[in-house]
């Protein structure tokens, strides 16, 4: 028998609504009050005990709506008969993901998100596959390197591995940007820059091989900007230069710290101990190439558009209407790199306008001293958090797995301060996409976030960051008051899950953003939403039909999860939805 407690919230009702749900001064249907009036305790494993249930007949397996409708859950009979693989086949979830909760139940399921740069190293249907089981949720395609066939080739792998194999991985494309950069290296994977080599970078396109130890650049006015005496600095400072001689269009530099050059990498160059930045400051966000790459994206459906070096909220804005009209019915979501200090000074206004944010800690760290990118690392997670955007935290994780197979205790403990953090993602780069060890350094990842993750959930460190309101609108006030009264009573009642039903992932984000102990279950009903939602903290999304009666919803998907194994009668759940402004706390029957 299903023991229910519901909390519905008037919207037509402004004087009732605007209290906050938690407390008991709001409009209840009859057969809610009803139910409130017996009472009720919390039993030792978390359930809800009644000492009366005369509104519930203990004969049926039916949910009580508020309107006297009910629901009836298939019985066993049904399911013994063959119908519970119907029943099952009607959801979708993540193949992982599942077997995880039937292996390990409710709370061993990891909440924050990976995303993997797909590269040479992992491009194979069966790479991309290993990434999958390991617990890759988003593939990142990088616009800087490859070509459009390639990266379409990797789209199309991705998508067959979601429709054969039951992943829900979403992809993200990430525009290359017009910041000054390294050429291809004539066609080379790298190259070695020793100490006390000359090497010249040059603005001229050589029609025959490229000569020795000669780098393109992609900036016009690069041998007009730099003087003799500046340091250039390539990704960020992984190697260095002294500028020594300028001879028209080239420039003579000293390597004074060797290292590995990767082509396409960015250049910047410093003057008494100061980033030039005049010209960088000129160039445009977007480039012309950005905008083919970007027309590309729309064209094959990708999830999330990375932009990258934003400097303005504009931008963005700029942006997602050119979305909107080359794809009226697209909900692709656009992702600020913070990586400049342009979007330092920016950053707010960014964030407010943008779907997500990267925290973009390779370029970021080339502008501003090293010592400020852990602070600012954390004040970006933080702001995004009280903003309700999805951050990544990108760069440099587990640098040294590119080359070897576990990583340094330092980059460890980077990981683990990002996952305390609450970051919704962390993402590999060179690790997964060119690196020997991709699998491996994936794995590191998804154990230290579990780890991290359990730990604080035993130590119960309960948020304590005030997260503001963010509602445009009083209708969005309620669904936000909910959301922070549901994530609360999950906490206090020990619940096993939090279940919303959300045609476009906002409540869902909302739970998200509380960062609640149990994970939520997210239901809604079209794919490109489910795979959306994939890169946001704690949420497992399911594609699942679903209509606006509350009861027949929960009935129904207990059904199909009961039929797959996922959930079993007793569990406790506490279900929120954007359909119907209520919470429901009940035990799965």
């Amino acid at each position: 028998m299903s023991q229910s407690l519901n909390f519905f919230v008037s919207s037509s009702s402004r004087s009732a609504a605007t209290l906050p749900v938690s407390k008991p001064s709001l409009s209840f249907s009859s057969a809610a009050a009803a139910a409130l009036r017996l009472p009720a305790k919390i039993s030792g494993r978390g359930s809800i005990a009644r000492a009366s249930t005369s509104d519930l007949d203990s004969s049926s397996s039916v949910l009580v709506s508020h309107n006297g409708a009910g629901a009836g859950v298939a019985p066993a009979a049904t399911r013994e008969h063959g119908f519970g693989d119907a029943l099952a086949a009607a959801i979708e979830v993540d193949a992982v993901t599942e077997a995880e909760l039937k292996e390990n139940g409710f709370r061993s399921t990891r909440r924050t998100k990976l995303v993997c740069t797909i590269g040479p190293a992992t491009c194979g249907f069966e790479q991309l596959e290993a990434l999958a089981v390991a617990g890759m949720n988003v593939a990142r395609i990088n616009m800087c390197h490859g070509t459009r066939e390639w990266h379409k080739m990797v789209i199309e792998r991705v998508r067959r591995l979601n429709e054969e194999k039951g992943f829900a991985v979403a992809i993200m494309m990430d525009t290359e940007g017009s910041e000054i950069h390294m050429g291809d290296l004539g066609g080379a994977s790298s190259a070695k820059a020793e100490d006390g080599e000359i090497w010249t970078f040059s603005v001229r396109a050589f029609e025959s091989s490229q000569p020795e130890r000669t780098i393109n650049v992609n900036y016009d006015g690069f041998a007009e900007d730099v003087k003799v005496g500046d340091d250039l600095l390539v990704d960020g400072g992984m190697v260095r230069f002294e500028v020594i001689e300028k001879i028209g269009p080239d420039v003579k530099c000293l390597c004074t710290d060797p290292g590995l050059l990767l082509p396409r990498a960015n250049l910047t160059f410093w003057r008494d101990g100061k980033l030039v930045r005049e010209r960088n400051a000129m160039l445009p966000t977007v480039s012309s190439k950005d905008w083919l790459d970007i027309d590309f994206g729309i064209t094959e459906g990708v999830e999330f558009i990375a932009v990258s070096f934003v400097k303005s909220a504009e931008v963005i804005n700029h942006l997602k209407s050119y979305i909107k009209a080359r794809a009226r019915d697209s909900d692709i979501a656009v992702i600020a790199k913070i990586e400049s200090i342009d979007s330092l000074k920016n950053l707010e206004e960014i964030i407010q306008v943008s779907d997500g944010a990267m925290v973009a800690r390779g370029d970021l760290g080339a502008q501003i001293p090293l010592e400020q990118v852990p602070s600012e690392q954390e004040k970006i997670v933080q702001l995004c958090r009280q903003l309700n955007k999805p951050v990544i935290v990108a760069s440099q994780l587990l640098e040294s797995m590119i080359e070897y197979p576990i990583p340094t205790r330092a980059e460890v403990a980077d990981v683990s301060e990002a996952v305390r953090q609450r970051a919704d993602a962390l993402m590999l780069s060179g690790e997964s996409a060119m690196g020997q060890y991709p699998d491996k350094a994936l794995t590191v990842l998804r154990t230290v976030s579990l780890r991290i993750e359990k730990q604080w959930r035993e130590q119960k460190q309960h948020e304590a960051m005030e997260l503001p309101s963010i509602a445009s609108s009083f209708g969005d006030s309620i669904s936000e008051e909910i959301c922070n009264s549901a994530a609360k009573m999950a906490n206090n009642l020990g619940v096993d899950a939090l279940f919303v039903y959300t045609k476009d992932g906002h409540m869902a984000s909302l739970l998200s953003r509380c960062r609640p102990d149990c994970p939520i279950f997210a239901f809604t009903t079209t794919t490109s939403v489910r795979r959306r939602l994939n890169l946001q903290w704690g949420l497992i999304p399911f594609r699942l039909s679903f209509s606006d009666d509350m009861e027949s919803n929960l009935n129904k998907t207990f059904s199909l999860l009961k039929a797959r194994g996922m959930i079993k009668s007793g569990d406790l759940v506490v279900a929120v939805s954007d359909m119907l402004q209520s919470i429901q706390v009940m035990n799965v029957p």
